[in-house]
Protein backbone atom coordinates (compact mmCIF):
# COMPACT_ATOMS: atom_id res chain seq x y z
CA UNK A 1 0.00 0.00 0.00
CA UNK A 2 1.44 3.30 -1.31
CA UNK A 3 1.48 5.90 1.79
CA UNK A 4 0.31 9.08 1.32
CA UNK A 5 -0.74 11.32 4.46
CA UNK A 6 2.64 12.59 5.46
CA UNK A 7 2.54 11.60 8.84
CA UNK A 8 5.26 9.37 9.06
CA UNK A 9 8.26 7.53 11.60
CA UNK A 10 11.28 7.14 10.11
CA UNK A 11 13.63 4.38 11.62
CA UNK A 12 17.68 4.17 11.54
CA UNK A 13 18.67 0.98 11.37
CA UNK A 14 21.96 2.12 11.08
CA UNK A 15 21.95 3.62 14.06
CA UNK A 16 19.85 0.57 15.76
CA UNK A 17 23.14 -1.31 14.65
CA UNK A 18 25.76 1.10 15.79
CA UNK A 19 23.82 1.14 19.48
CA UNK A 20 23.86 -2.59 19.19
CA UNK A 21 27.47 -2.68 18.50
CA UNK A 22 28.15 -0.14 21.58
CA UNK A 23 26.23 -2.62 24.12
CA UNK A 24 28.01 -5.86 22.89
CA UNK A 25 31.40 -4.06 23.65
CA UNK A 26 30.31 -2.77 26.81
CA UNK A 27 29.19 -5.99 27.89
CA UNK A 28 32.76 -7.10 27.04
CA UNK A 29 33.91 -10.80 26.50
CA UNK A 30 32.24 -14.08 28.35
CA UNK A 31 28.87 -11.99 28.59
CA UNK A 32 25.94 -12.93 25.86
CA UNK A 33 23.25 -9.93 25.00
CA UNK A 34 19.91 -10.30 25.60
CA UNK A 35 18.37 -7.85 22.92
CA UNK A 36 15.01 -6.45 24.72
CA UNK A 37 12.46 -6.09 21.82
CA UNK A 38 9.14 -6.04 23.50
CA UNK A 39 6.60 -3.57 22.81
CA UNK A 40 7.03 -4.14 19.17
CA UNK A 41 11.07 -3.74 19.99
CA UNK A 42 9.59 -0.19 21.82
CA UNK A 43 7.18 1.03 18.96
CA UNK A 44 9.81 0.66 16.50
CA UNK A 45 8.63 -2.48 14.80
CA UNK A 46 9.86 -6.21 16.31
CA UNK A 47 10.11 -7.85 12.99
CA UNK A 48 12.55 -5.40 11.22
CA UNK A 49 14.53 -4.15 14.05
CA UNK A 50 15.16 -8.35 15.41
CA UNK A 51 16.10 -9.10 11.72
CA UNK A 52 18.86 -6.25 12.09
CA UNK A 53 20.05 -7.47 15.65
CA UNK A 54 20.01 -11.04 14.78
CA UNK A 55 22.42 -10.58 11.77
CA UNK A 56 24.20 -7.89 14.17
CA UNK A 57 24.64 -10.85 16.81
CA UNK A 58 22.65 -10.62 19.05
CA UNK A 59 22.82 -14.02 20.97
CA UNK A 60 19.03 -13.89 22.94
CA UNK A 61 15.45 -11.91 22.45
CA UNK A 62 13.15 -10.60 25.09
CA UNK A 63 9.74 -9.82 24.47
CA UNK A 64 6.89 -9.36 27.09
CA UNK A 65 4.36 -11.81 25.75
CA UNK A 66 3.83 -15.40 24.20
CA UNK A 67 2.26 -13.22 20.94
CA UNK A 68 5.15 -11.02 20.71
CA UNK A 69 7.14 -14.45 20.79
CA UNK A 70 5.12 -16.26 18.20
CA UNK A 71 5.05 -12.94 15.74
CA UNK A 72 8.90 -13.05 15.80
CA UNK A 73 8.92 -16.53 14.74
CA UNK A 74 6.93 -16.32 11.89
CA UNK A 75 9.20 -13.60 10.46
CA UNK A 76 12.21 -15.76 10.55
CA UNK A 77 13.65 -14.88 13.90
CA UNK A 78 15.67 -18.28 15.05
CA UNK A 79 17.77 -17.10 17.94
CA UNK A 80 16.30 -17.96 21.23
CA UNK A 81 13.59 -15.85 22.58
CA UNK A 82 12.46 -15.25 26.26
CA UNK A 83 9.03 -14.30 27.52
CA UNK A 84 9.77 -11.91 30.13
CA UNK A 85 6.01 -11.42 30.92
CA UNK A 86 3.16 -14.15 32.60
CA UNK A 87 2.36 -17.19 30.51
CA UNK A 88 -1.28 -17.57 30.79
CA UNK A 89 -3.52 -20.65 30.46
CA UNK A 90 -3.85 -21.67 26.81
CA UNK A 91 -0.57 -20.67 25.78
CA UNK A 92 1.42 -23.67 26.11
CA UNK A 93 0.86 -24.96 22.76
CA UNK A 94 2.13 -22.04 21.20
CA UNK A 95 5.21 -21.67 23.84
CA UNK A 96 6.52 -24.89 22.75
CA UNK A 97 5.51 -24.89 19.28
CA UNK A 98 7.36 -21.96 18.77
CA UNK A 99 10.00 -22.66 21.08
CA UNK A 100 9.71 -19.90 23.41
CA UNK A 101 11.47 -19.78 26.69
CA UNK A 102 9.24 -18.65 30.19
CA UNK A 103 10.43 -16.63 32.92
CA UNK A 104 9.56 -18.74 35.88
CA UNK A 105 7.56 -17.10 38.64
CA UNK A 106 4.07 -18.82 39.84
CA UNK A 107 4.75 -22.55 40.80
CA UNK A 108 1.05 -23.02 39.59
CA UNK A 109 2.44 -22.09 36.25
CA UNK A 110 5.42 -23.97 36.20
CA UNK A 111 2.94 -27.33 37.24
CA UNK A 112 0.86 -26.34 34.11
CA UNK A 113 4.14 -25.98 31.66
CA UNK A 114 5.52 -29.89 33.12
CA UNK A 115 2.08 -31.41 31.92
CA UNK A 116 2.12 -29.45 28.38
CA UNK A 117 5.88 -30.48 27.72
CA UNK A 118 5.71 -34.31 29.70
CA UNK A 119 2.53 -35.01 27.11
CA UNK A 120 4.45 -32.87 23.91
CA UNK A 121 7.76 -35.50 25.00
CA UNK A 122 9.54 -32.07 25.24
CA UNK A 123 12.13 -30.81 28.13
CA UNK A 124 11.00 -27.19 28.22
CA UNK A 125 13.89 -24.72 29.50
CA UNK A 126 12.92 -22.03 31.48
CA UNK A 127 14.57 -18.54 33.71
CA UNK A 128 13.85 -18.36 37.02
CA UNK A 129 12.68 -15.05 37.89
CA UNK A 130 13.71 -13.88 41.43
CA UNK A 131 12.17 -10.57 43.05
CA UNK A 132 14.90 -9.54 44.50
CA UNK A 133 13.87 -5.73 45.35
CA UNK A 134 11.55 -4.73 42.60
CA UNK A 135 8.23 -5.93 44.65
CA UNK A 136 7.02 -7.09 41.17
CA UNK A 137 6.70 -10.60 40.15
CA UNK A 138 9.66 -12.82 40.99
CA UNK A 139 10.36 -15.31 43.88
CA UNK A 140 11.31 -13.57 47.52
CA UNK A 141 14.39 -15.14 48.55
CA UNK A 142 12.85 -16.85 51.47
CA UNK A 143 10.50 -18.79 48.99
CA UNK A 144 13.69 -20.53 47.14
CA UNK A 145 13.54 -23.55 49.75
CA UNK A 146 10.00 -24.81 49.11
CA UNK A 147 10.47 -23.37 44.96
CA UNK A 148 13.65 -25.45 44.67
CA UNK A 149 12.54 -28.32 46.05
CA UNK A 150 8.93 -28.49 43.71
CA UNK A 151 11.18 -27.58 40.66
CA UNK A 152 12.88 -30.63 41.22
CA UNK A 153 10.27 -32.51 41.23
CA UNK A 154 8.70 -31.49 37.31
CA UNK A 155 11.37 -33.43 35.37
CA UNK A 156 9.73 -31.99 32.22
CA UNK A 157 11.02 -28.62 32.74
CA UNK A 158 14.89 -27.54 32.88
CA UNK A 159 16.35 -24.48 34.48
CA UNK A 160 18.20 -22.66 32.07
CA UNK A 161 18.80 -19.38 33.51
CA UNK A 162 17.92 -17.04 36.77
CA UNK A 163 16.71 -13.47 36.04
CA UNK A 164 16.23 -10.51 38.39
CA UNK A 165 15.23 -6.64 37.80
CA UNK A 166 17.07 -3.79 39.44
CA UNK A 167 14.72 -1.07 40.22
CA UNK A 168 16.87 1.83 40.81
CA UNK A 169 19.64 0.78 38.05
CA UNK A 170 18.85 4.97 36.51
CA UNK A 171 20.16 6.20 39.51
CA UNK A 172 23.89 4.75 39.05
CA UNK A 173 24.85 5.63 42.46
CA UNK A 174 21.88 4.69 44.81
CA UNK A 175 22.68 2.09 47.35
CA UNK A 176 19.73 -0.41 47.18
CA UNK A 177 21.27 -1.51 43.50
CA UNK A 178 24.11 -2.85 45.61
CA UNK A 179 21.58 -4.44 48.10
CA UNK A 180 19.68 -6.17 44.88
CA UNK A 181 22.68 -7.44 43.44
CA UNK A 182 23.63 -8.79 46.90
CA UNK A 183 20.78 -11.07 47.45
CA UNK A 184 20.74 -11.98 43.51
CA UNK A 185 24.42 -13.79 44.68
CA UNK A 186 23.36 -15.16 47.67
CA UNK A 187 19.98 -16.53 45.47
CA UNK A 188 22.47 -17.75 43.05
CA UNK A 189 24.18 -20.17 45.63
CA UNK A 190 21.18 -21.26 47.06
CA UNK A 191 20.25 -22.78 43.55
CA UNK A 192 23.37 -23.76 42.84
CA UNK A 193 23.50 -26.10 46.29
CA UNK A 194 20.35 -26.82 45.21
CA UNK A 195 21.85 -28.57 42.29
CA UNK A 196 20.58 -26.51 39.73
CA UNK A 197 23.39 -25.77 37.28
CA UNK A 198 21.88 -22.46 35.25
CA UNK A 199 23.64 -21.73 31.77
CA UNK A 200 22.72 -17.87 32.28
CA UNK A 201 22.32 -15.31 35.06
CA UNK A 202 20.57 -11.64 34.36
CA UNK A 203 20.47 -8.93 36.52
CA UNK A 204 21.36 -5.82 34.48
CA UNK A 205 19.52 -3.71 31.93
CA UNK A 206 20.08 -1.01 30.06
CA UNK A 207 21.40 1.30 32.90
CA UNK A 208 23.16 -1.32 34.90
CA UNK A 209 25.37 -1.98 31.25
CA UNK A 210 27.04 1.33 31.88
CA UNK A 211 27.30 2.05 35.33
CA UNK A 212 27.89 -1.74 36.99
CA UNK A 213 30.36 -4.50 37.02
CA UNK A 214 28.34 -7.11 37.43
CA UNK A 215 30.54 -10.21 37.98
CA UNK A 216 27.58 -12.75 38.87
CA UNK A 217 26.13 -11.99 35.42
CA UNK A 218 26.95 -13.92 32.21
CA UNK A 219 24.10 -12.50 30.12
CA UNK A 220 22.99 -8.48 29.79
CA UNK A 221 19.60 -7.25 28.59
CA UNK A 222 19.77 -3.98 26.91
CA UNK A 223 16.76 -2.42 25.79
CA UNK A 224 16.04 1.45 25.47
CA UNK A 225 20.01 2.14 24.62
CA UNK A 226 19.20 -0.29 21.48
CA UNK A 227 16.80 2.52 20.03
CA UNK A 228 19.23 5.58 21.25
CA UNK A 229 17.34 6.55 24.53
CA UNK A 230 19.61 7.60 27.60
CA UNK A 231 18.56 5.16 30.80
CA UNK A 232 18.57 8.10 32.73
CA UNK A 233 19.45 12.00 32.43
CA UNK A 234 23.09 11.23 34.20
CA UNK A 235 23.94 9.31 30.93
CA UNK A 236 23.53 12.24 28.97
CA UNK A 237 26.99 12.86 26.65
CA UNK A 238 28.70 9.69 28.60
CA UNK A 239 27.18 7.62 26.01
CA UNK A 240 28.16 7.24 22.07
CA UNK A 241 23.97 6.34 21.46
CA UNK A 242 22.46 7.45 18.37
CA UNK A 243 19.13 8.34 17.70
CA UNK A 244 16.72 5.30 15.73
CA UNK A 245 13.28 7.19 15.40
CA UNK A 246 12.58 10.59 13.90
CA UNK A 247 8.68 11.68 13.66
CA UNK A 248 7.76 13.89 11.05
CA UNK A 249 4.89 15.50 8.86
CA UNK A 250 4.43 18.47 6.74
CA UNK A 251 2.46 21.83 6.99
CA UNK A 252 -1.17 21.09 5.74
CA UNK A 253 -2.57 24.46 5.63
CA UNK A 254 -0.97 28.36 6.97
CA UNK A 255 -3.13 31.30 7.84
CA UNK A 256 -2.50 34.10 10.01
CA UNK A 257 -4.67 35.31 12.44
CA UNK A 258 -5.45 38.61 14.39
CA UNK A 259 -4.53 39.28 18.10
CA UNK A 260 -7.15 37.93 20.33
CA UNK A 261 -7.82 35.29 18.49
CA UNK A 262 -8.80 31.56 20.33
CA UNK A 263 -7.14 28.91 19.14
CA UNK A 264 -8.32 25.34 18.96
CA UNK A 265 -10.31 23.56 22.18
CA UNK A 266 -10.82 25.10 25.29
CA UNK A 267 -9.32 28.31 23.38
CA UNK A 268 -6.07 27.49 26.01
CA UNK A 269 -4.01 30.22 23.50
CA UNK A 270 -5.12 33.00 22.35
CA UNK A 271 -2.74 35.40 20.16
CA UNK A 272 -1.41 38.49 21.23
CA UNK A 273 -0.11 39.85 17.95
CA UNK A 274 -1.35 38.59 14.63
CA UNK A 275 0.25 35.15 14.36
CA UNK A 276 0.98 32.62 11.17
CA UNK A 277 -0.54 29.54 12.53
CA UNK A 278 0.28 26.03 10.61
CA UNK A 279 -2.28 23.20 10.91
CA UNK A 280 -0.20 19.88 11.06
CA UNK A 281 -2.04 16.56 10.48
CA UNK A 282 -0.61 14.93 13.72
CA UNK A 283 -2.47 14.29 16.95
CA UNK A 284 -2.68 12.33 20.44
CA UNK A 285 -4.13 9.64 18.10
CA UNK A 286 -0.75 9.40 16.22
CA UNK A 287 1.39 9.33 19.63
CA UNK A 288 1.55 13.23 19.93
CA UNK A 289 0.73 13.49 23.30
CA UNK A 290 -2.20 15.84 24.59
CA UNK A 291 0.44 16.96 27.51
CA UNK A 292 2.40 19.18 24.83
CA UNK A 293 -0.77 21.35 24.41
CA UNK A 294 0.52 24.62 24.60
CA UNK A 295 4.19 23.96 25.43
CA UNK A 296 5.67 21.55 23.13
CA UNK A 297 7.60 23.05 20.52
CA UNK A 298 8.60 21.41 16.94
CA UNK A 299 11.36 21.64 14.27
CA UNK A 300 10.32 23.65 10.74
CA UNK A 301 13.07 24.69 8.30
CA UNK A 302 16.09 23.88 11.26
CA UNK A 303 14.23 25.89 13.68
CA UNK A 304 11.83 26.10 16.71
CA UNK A 305 8.14 26.58 16.90
CA UNK A 306 6.08 26.26 19.49
CA UNK A 307 2.87 24.17 19.51
CA UNK A 308 -0.49 26.35 20.37
CA UNK A 309 -3.68 25.59 21.66
CA UNK A 310 -4.47 22.26 22.46
CA UNK A 311 -3.62 18.89 20.64
CA UNK A 312 -6.15 17.66 18.33
CA UNK A 313 -6.93 13.65 18.09
CA UNK A 314 -5.80 14.19 14.35
CA UNK A 315 -4.74 17.85 14.17
CA UNK A 316 -1.95 20.08 16.11
CA UNK A 317 -1.47 23.98 15.41
CA UNK A 318 1.99 25.38 15.53
CA UNK A 319 3.26 29.44 15.05
CA UNK A 320 5.82 29.74 12.29
CA UNK A 321 5.11 33.57 12.41
CA UNK A 322 9.09 33.40 13.20
CA UNK A 323 10.28 31.27 10.25
CA UNK A 324 11.24 33.08 6.90
CA UNK A 325 9.83 31.81 3.96
CA UNK A 326 7.33 28.82 5.75
CA UNK A 327 5.47 27.28 3.01
CA UNK A 328 2.22 24.37 2.86
CA UNK A 329 4.23 21.16 2.83
CA UNK A 330 7.17 22.18 4.64
CA UNK A 331 8.52 19.27 6.52
CA UNK A 332 8.17 18.91 10.30
CA UNK A 333 9.73 17.58 12.75
CA UNK A 334 8.29 16.53 15.76
CA UNK A 335 11.05 14.00 17.27
CA UNK A 336 14.64 13.87 15.44
CA UNK A 337 17.04 16.53 14.00
CA UNK A 338 16.75 19.21 11.45
CA UNK A 339 19.41 21.43 10.18
CA UNK A 340 21.77 20.92 13.07
CA UNK A 341 18.52 21.56 15.79
CA UNK A 342 17.07 18.46 17.43
CA UNK A 343 14.37 17.60 19.60
CA UNK A 344 14.99 14.51 21.89
CA UNK A 345 12.91 11.85 23.20
CA UNK A 346 14.07 12.79 26.55
CA UNK A 347 12.89 16.34 26.11
CA UNK A 348 9.86 15.26 24.83
CA UNK A 349 9.35 13.13 28.34
CA UNK A 350 10.32 15.97 30.20
CA UNK A 351 7.58 18.53 29.00
CA UNK A 352 5.05 15.44 29.37
CA UNK A 353 5.91 14.09 33.01
CA UNK A 354 7.57 10.88 31.64
CA UNK A 355 10.32 8.73 30.29
CA UNK A 356 11.69 8.40 26.57
CA UNK A 357 10.51 4.64 26.77
CA UNK A 358 6.78 6.03 27.05
CA UNK A 359 7.27 8.04 24.20
CA UNK A 360 8.53 5.84 21.88
CA UNK A 361 6.17 3.37 22.62
CA UNK A 362 2.97 5.69 22.15
CA UNK A 363 3.77 6.48 18.75
CA UNK A 364 0.24 4.63 17.23
CA UNK A 365 -0.01 1.54 14.49
CA UNK A 366 -1.63 4.22 12.23
CA UNK A 367 1.35 5.58 12.03
CA UNK A 368 3.48 4.23 9.70
CA UNK A 369 7.64 3.25 10.28
CA UNK A 370 9.71 3.74 7.18
CA UNK A 371 13.01 1.98 7.61
CA UNK A 372 16.47 3.76 6.22
CA UNK A 373 19.27 1.57 5.94
CA UNK A 374 22.89 2.15 4.28
CA UNK A 375 22.07 -0.92 1.83
CA UNK A 376 18.56 0.72 0.53
CA UNK A 377 16.63 3.89 0.50
CA UNK A 378 13.85 4.83 2.84
CA UNK A 379 11.31 1.27 2.47
CA UNK A 380 7.95 1.21 3.07
CA UNK A 381 6.85 -0.71 6.01
CA UNK A 382 4.82 -3.30 4.43
CA UNK A 383 7.70 -5.80 3.26
CA UNK A 384 9.65 -4.95 6.48
CA UNK A 385 7.24 -4.86 9.12
CA UNK A 386 4.46 -7.67 7.88
CA UNK A 387 5.08 -11.04 10.14
CA UNK A 388 5.18 -13.86 7.37
CA UNK A 389 2.66 -16.98 7.66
Amino acid sequence: MQVHRPTHVEIDLDALRHNFLLARAQAGEGREVLAVVKADAYGHGAVPVARVLQGAGADLFGVAIVEEGVELRRAGIHAPILVLGGIYPGQEEDLLRQDLTPCLFDLAVARRLQTAAAAAGRILPYHLKLDTGMGRVGFRPEELPQVLAELAALPALRMEGVISHLALADEPQHPFTDEQVRRFRQALAQIRAAGFAPRYTHIGNSAALFSRVLPECNLVRPGIVLYGGLPAAEFAGRLDLQPVMSFRTSIAQLKTVPPGTGISYGHRFTTSVPTLLATIPVGYADGYSRHLSCKGEVLVRGRRAPVVGTVCMDWTLIDVSAIPGVEVGDEVTLLGSDNGNRISAEEWAEKVGSISYEVFCSVSKRVPRIYKDQSSDLQGPTAEAAPQP
